[in-house]
């Protein structure tokens, strides 16, 4: 009820009766008033006027279990939600979870990370409350090989979450990082448990710079955020709902066929490396040519000076920019 009565509440910025909110649930008076007091509580700003009912008038910034529920326009993903103050990773958290029977589409937020991780073991830092942390459950029936593709899914969609909500040019830095105006504003991390040839779960977890002001020095000329960018706030919570709308819509498309065949066009057109010239680092290896976008199975073309075509995949290896980042 809590989440359903904020939806009715932000959705209807007149006044609304205690009486009308009563019938709307099938609740008494007191039911309702004490779930205005909880919202209260976790800080909205709800008026109380005798005679006239109930009407909102500040939202905070939360990304609470009964915000996210009261954006959300999935069927199914993210319905089932965990909200954490404080986690070590949102990432570890959902495995956790997972191994204790979460639904598919479990999804786990949190405040404040303390050990959260990046891809290839690197660390993940963001200030408390300013951002977007979190974690995706799915359990697809799909070959474990084939599950590195859901990580440039949820690039897809973190991209264009960003550009529906914001309105800013968000882009893919192949595989995994989203980028508005050259800066990094996301990245993603894609873990999962299997057997030979069954996939047990995949947790994909999301860090999205969202109202964060300030960067450590060393990663000021590469990161950014999306409230840097806009020069205004942004509401994590309805950019949150809007990329796992989104998500749930390329899933979906994806469990088909297991690749991107009816989705790496409009991947291509979110990555900033088509056309350009990059460099390929591979253990051992590094070479420099022309990205030409990824094909059906997500990998991405590469154009060597020599003419030759090669397939670079994401788990082995990364690119650059051949002057820069992206």
């Amino acid at each position: 009820m809590k989440e359903k009565l904020l939806k009715i509440l932000r959705e209807n910025r007149e006044y609304l009766s205690g009486q009308q909110l009563c019938e709307h649930f099938g609740v008494s008076r007191t039911a309702v008033w004490k779930v205005i007091r909880q919202l209260k509580e976790d800080g909205y700003e709800i008026e109380a006027v005798k005679n006239k009912g109930y009407r909102i008038r500040e939202i905070p910034d939360i990304m609470t279990s009964a915000e996210l529920g009261s954006r959300l326009h999935t069927e199914w993903m993210g319905r089932n939600c965990v909200y954490l103050e404080t986690v070590d990773s949102t990432n570890t958290y959902a495995k956790r979870l997972a191994e204790d029977g979460a639904p598919a589409g479990t999804l786990v937020v949190a405040e404040e990370q303390t050990g959260g991780k990046g891809r290839r073991g690197r660390g993940w830092t963001a200030s408390k409350g300013s951002n977007i942390m979190m974690t995706l459950l799915l359990r697809p029936v799909i070959r474990p090989e084939h599950a590195s593709r859901l990580t440039l899914l949820m690039a897809l969609a973190v991209a264009e979450g960003i550009q529906n909500v914001t309105g800013l040019p968000a882009g893919i830095k192949w595989p995994n990082d989203v980028v508005v105006h050259g800066k990094k504003v996301c990245g993603i991390l894609t873990e999962m448990s299997t057997e030979i040839d069954y996939i047990n779960h995949v947790v994909i977890g999301a860090g999205i710079n969202v109202n964060q002001e300030e960067f450590p020095e060393e990663l000021r000329t590469m990161a950014g955020s999306l409230c840097a960018e806009l020069g205004k706030k942004i509401c994590r919570a309805e950019l949150t709902a809007e990329i796992l709308g989104r998500m749930e819509t390329l899933y979906e498309v994806f469990l088909r066929t297991e690749d991107l065949s009816a989705l790496y066009q409009k991947y291509n057109e979110y990555c900033v490396n088509c056309g350009r010239e990059i460099r390929v680092l591979e253990p051992g290896n590094e070479y420099t040519g022309f990205a030409d976008g990824i094909n059906e199975a997500g990998e991405l073309l590469v154009r060597k000076s020599d003419g030759n075509m090669v397939r670079v995949y994401a788990g082995e290896v990364s690119v650059r920019g051949l002057y820069g980042y992206v």
